[in-house]
């Protein structure tokens, strides 16, 4: 029969109860109450008995906990299958993150769950690092690092979110590594010679947005976004503010790409896209993937890239793809490569393409736009052959 003791230094009454084979053992019960000390004594001794019948299942074990935390705390433990937590978080996140991120939440969130298959009822407690693990290689197999990371970071904050719900006692993603990066798929900036052989196979449209991806160096989904109300043809500045940063852009418009400006057709309206396909994608879609497949399309069409093609590999469409060097967030390394080649500082360079470091932001949001129309006047211009 179970009984109770005390310990020096304690204020907790100790359960002694007799183990499956056979030994007297102790446990804390957590509580200095003599009366719920001894009913969690009793489940302790009566978990034991069934155990040494191999009686004892999951779900006599779940109900023992449940009764032991009721008894010590007069509340229920919180629990949660994996499935249901995460559908609930899902539902938390649409609310705190843009269309964009939330999208990315939920992809990640469908393929962790598959990969756990039927585990996913099973209580959230039993998600180890080694199932998230398992997950990671799993996608490594058929994606780049960079987006392998993302997920794992995805499910950190999910699994944080979890703890903090007191679902579990320790986030087991914060105990799995991200991945290195390959230096073979690390991008790279465009040639001249590129740069020309795009612009020839790009139509009109396309040619702009690769224009302001060289003279201004941001990133597509700022670019495909812009209005004629961002342009100010008088100063000869685009202003914009961007979606990852929310820094707030006025660059200067360089020749080339004012010349680009000056022969399109005058907008009626100052909220009309200045490219209007784009624009309608970005609109549809809240992001720029349709748009950065387009971009590759033109990369083929000048020879710069491989046709992707499934088949090609006999591997199937699980298999990983062979990330580009070549991108349309190489424009913006283009920027800053022939940026720093013209002679222009580190400090101006970062300031012109808007730099992501907060540091770097903070000590040089002080350059004029006349220096940085300096700077623009020092590129080349890639219009000529």
């Amino acid at each position: 029969m179970a009984s109770l003791r005390r310990k020096d230094r304690s204020p907790f009454w100790f359960a002694c109860f007799t183990l499956p084979d056979g030994t007297r053992t102790q446990r804390s019960t957590g509580t200095h109450q003599r009366r719920i000390a001894q009913r969690i004594a009793s489940e302790f001794e009566e978990s034991a008995r069934q155990a040494s019948g191999g009686r004892f299942v999951e779900s006599r074990a779940r109900k023992t906990i449940a009764d032991i935390y009721a008894m010590a705390n007069t509340d229920t433990l919180p629990t949660s299958t994996t499935a249901d937590f995460f559908k609930s978080w899902l539902k938390r996140k649409q609310i705190e993150a843009d269309d964009s991120t939330h999208e990315r939440y939920a992809g990640t969130v469908t393929q962790f769950i598959e990969h756990l298959g039927s585990r996913s009822q099973r209580d959230i407690t039993h998600i180890s690092a080694v199932d998230i693990s398992s997950f990671r290689d799993a996608v490594a197999r058929r994606l780049a690092p960079g987006s392998v990371n993302l997920m794992l970071k995805i499910l950190r904050v999910a699994f944080t979110a979890a703890r903090r719900d007191g679902l579990i006692d320790t986030n087991p993603a914060e105990k799995v590594p991200i991945l290195k990066k390959s230096r073979e798929a690390a991008r790279r900036a465009f040639t001249l010679s590129e740069l020309q052989s795009i612009l020839k196979v790009a139509d009109d449209e396309w040619r702009g947005m690769i224009l302001f991806g060289v003279y201004t160096g941001q990133r597509l989904g700022d670019i495909a976004g812009l209005m004629w109300q961002n342009v100010d043809l008088k100063r000869g500045e685009v202003s914009l503010v961007t979606g990852k940063t929310g820094r707030q852009q006025i660059l200067p418009l360089a020749a080339p790409l004012r010349r680009w400006i000056d022969s399109l057709p005058a907008a009626q309206k100052p909220d009309a896209p200045l490219f209007q396909n784009a624009f309608d994608i970005i609109q549809r879609q809240g992001r720029a993937g349709t748009l950065s497949n387009q971009f590759y399309g033109i990369l083929v069409s000048a020879g710069l890239a491989p046709k992707k093609s499934h088949k090609a590999t006999k591997n199937g469409r699980d298999a990983k793809r062979e990330q580009n060097q070549l991108s349309f967030h190489s424009l913006r390394h283009t920027a800053t490569t022939l940026l720093k080649s013209a002679g222009v500082s580190e400090s101006i360079t970062m300031e012109f393409v808007g730099h992501d470091s907060a540091s770097v932001s903070r000590n040089y949001t002080h350059i004029d736009t006349a220096t940085l129309k300096l700077a623009a006047a020092k590129l080349p211009d890639i219009t000529k052959q």
